[in-house]
């Protein structure tokens, strides 16, 4: 297979010498006027639109992938423009590989688009990474089959975002995978992992839940999305498989891109943070018929670069700590030695905060937290689970027969660190905690997420609500920012 690459290349340069220049292939705007609309400058206006309306969310240098709609713009533009405003413009990405699923035909593989030298949009022509397709087409589970992109509209949407944050888009390797075949799907992520490198972005193409009702869609995307955030794929198949067994009404799939998400989280090998961004079905866009809609989730996945990070371990370890804790409580028992289990993991020893929620049936069933850096982590986890299930003041104490029922999310709070203006704090990434004399406040980084607050507004209620110092109580306060990883 390599030597047939090679003469192809050495056959394509020799007809360039004798000036037989291959044209360049064009895949022209097949969904224009369709997802999106053809007018290159009412594009330019929508899509800049909404990415307005994620101004205030932070960018990031290391995002190494994307989980992103591709319906209309008009049902999906907002749930996408969240994903793509977290892309530094200033990052020189070196290509970009767009994975989704087929639409139109049955591969039982994937295609990768070896014979297109752009992807046109309205707004211009996006250049095609031709000689990684061909390299990929190396390994046989990777083809060409031009009809899984002809009128494929999950890549194409993508694109015109892409031109419009990041304006000179670098090269793009448009995939199609469509199969069912875990080995090859293990394959696929194999031949591609090689590539997951700082240097280039992956965006998987992905709607979620398809035609249950929005009470139901609100239900089930919940679940898939908290199995993408654990990033656990056997737990992100078994979520789609128990989804498919609840009997939800017209639900005909938790994910069309359920390929696509199992190869990235393949190669994904516990060294990435998950940042779900956001959540909105087609009933939120337009509320006429609630009893059918679609479902569109927004994620980040970021590469660590030092610091205080958790890995998939990390987490797991930390939700068998916080559920035992309670199962001891009932059971009379004291908090057991932790040393054992957290030799392995040395981030667990750090001093941090922690929050610890528990949720029965999607419901609040407790919630405390501790904020301060004065005890290890795992015994901050445990403490405050056992705090959650007994000592949360608007609940009962959690009965036995409750456990199998209890869902329990954990928030970790980040080292602080403290700032000395407001442009060091970013909406959506950092928490504040205000600090004037011997009063204090804080909100959480998801507080941004439920209000529609600038940054000033977000210091000026957590000073007067939270720190009672009053609006304004901030600007001679010390400030400080951290991080909450939720999982």
């Amino acid at each position: 297979m390599k030597i047939l690459i090679t003469l192809i290349v050495a056959i394509t340069m020799m007809n360039s010498c004798n000036g037989q220049a291959r044209e360049p292939v064009v895949r022209p705007a097949t969904q224009a006027d369709r997802f999106y609309t053809g007018n290159p400058e009412e594009l330019r206006t929508e899509v800049d639109s909404l990415l307005a309306l994620h101004g205030g969310r932070a960018s990031y240098s290391q995002v190494a992938a994307l989980i992103v709609p591709h319906a209309g713009y008009y049902y999906s533009g907002n749930v996408a423009a969240a994903a793509y405003m977290t892309l530094d413009v200033k990052k020189p990405y070196k290509r970009i590989f767009l994975l989704g699923p087929s639409h139109h035909e049955w591969l039982d593989g994937a295609s990768v688009n070896t014979e297109a030298d752009y992807y046109a949009t309205p707004l211009g022509q996006v250049k095609v990474d031709r000689e990684t397709a061909v390299r990929l087409t190396e390994d046989s589970v990777f083809a060409y089959h031009p009809e899984a992109h002809d009128r494929e509209h999950c890549l194409e949407v993508q694109l015109p975002f892409l031109q419009r944050r990041l304006g000179d888009v670098p090269p793009i390797v448009p995939i199609v995978i469509s199969t069912n075949d875990y080995r090859k799907l293990r394959q696929i992520a194999k031949v591609l992992k090689p590539y997951l490198t700082d240097e280039n972005l992956f965006i998987v193409s992905s709607d979620f839940s398809h035609y249950p009702s929005y009470e139901d869609a609100c239900e089930v995307d919940a679940l898939t999305g908290k199995a993408i955030e654990e990033g656990d794929v056997e737990q992100f198949i078994a979520t789609i498989e128990a989804n498919a067994r609840s009997g939800k009404r017209n639900l005909q799939t938790s994910a069309c891109g359920e390929f696509a998400i199992i190869t990235l989280m393949l190669m994904l090998d516990g060294q990435y943070e998950v940042r779900h961004l956001m959540y909105q079905n087609s009933g939120d866009a337009d509320g006429h018929d609630l009893s059918r809609v679609v479902g569109y989730h927004s994620f980040a996945f970021l590469h660590h670069e030092g610091g205080f990070t958790l890995t998939i371990a990390d987490k797991q370890l930390l939700k068998e700590i916080a559920l035992n804790s309670i199962r001891d409580s009932l059971d009379g028992k004291p908090v057991g030695n932790l040393s054992p289990l957290t030799a392995q993991h040395p981030v667990l020893k750090q001093k941090c905060g922690a929050f610890v929620s528990l949720h029965k049936h999607g419901r609040l069933r407790g919630c405390i937290g501790h904020f301060g850096e004065d005890y290890p982590l795992h015994e901050i986890v445990a403490e405050m689970a056992r705090a959650a299930a007994f000592e949360d003041p608007r609940f009962t104490p959690v009965q036995r027969a409750e456990l199998d029922d209890i869902d329990i999310e954990i928030s970790v709070l980040t080292p602080m660190r403290r700032i000395q203006s407001i442009d060091e704090f970013e909406l959506h990434r950092h928490g504040i905690y205000i600090r004037r004399g011997n009063r204090s406040g804080t909100f959480l980084p998801q507080v941004a997420d439920e209000v529609n607050w600038t940054k000033e507004e977000f210091l000026g209620h957590c000073a007067q609500d939270k720190a009672g110092i009053g609006w304004d109580g901030w600007k001679d306060a010390e400030l400080y920012v951290y991080e909450a990883i939720v999982f």
